[in-house]
């Protein structure tokens, strides 16, 4: 019962912080505007980022496809921490933090890739 608590309290602060970031990308939101074109691929890199984010947030939010959500969302973290380390500077915590509890939700829902994967 407590791991099922803390599945959905990670899954719902995760989803809601990708939720939000994914919609300042979308929306344009100036800061968001300026800080992908420091990192130079063009505004559509903007929109396409924040659609991952938003995607990976709305998979999160049903158990069937939670685990897929995590796992692309980490993917996306992971690309966060690179880009903070070597291109726009800052502190890449955040990005790091939900990459931690993205992965962690992987872990707990790891029974889910297992079912999907052929018998040995």
């Amino acid at each position: 019962m407590m791991r099922r608590i803390l599945l959905w309290v990670l899954t719902l602060f995760v989803a809601g912080m990708f939720l939000f970031a994914g919609a300042m990308k979308l929306s344009a939101q100036p800061m968001m505007v300026a800080m992908f074109g420091q990192i130079g691929l063009g505004q559509w890199f903007r929109v396409f980022t924040g659609t991952l984010e938003v995607v990976g947030a709305l998979l999160l939010l049903v158990s069937a496809t939670a685990v897929f959500g995590a796992l692309l969302l980490a993917v996306v973290m992971i690309g966060a921490i690179v880009t903070h380390l070597f291109i726009i500077g800052g502190s890449p915590l955040m990005p790091i933090v939900l990459l931690a509890i993205s992965i962690a939700i992987v872990y707990l829902r790891r029974e889910q890739i297992r079912s999907l994967l052929p018998a040995a």
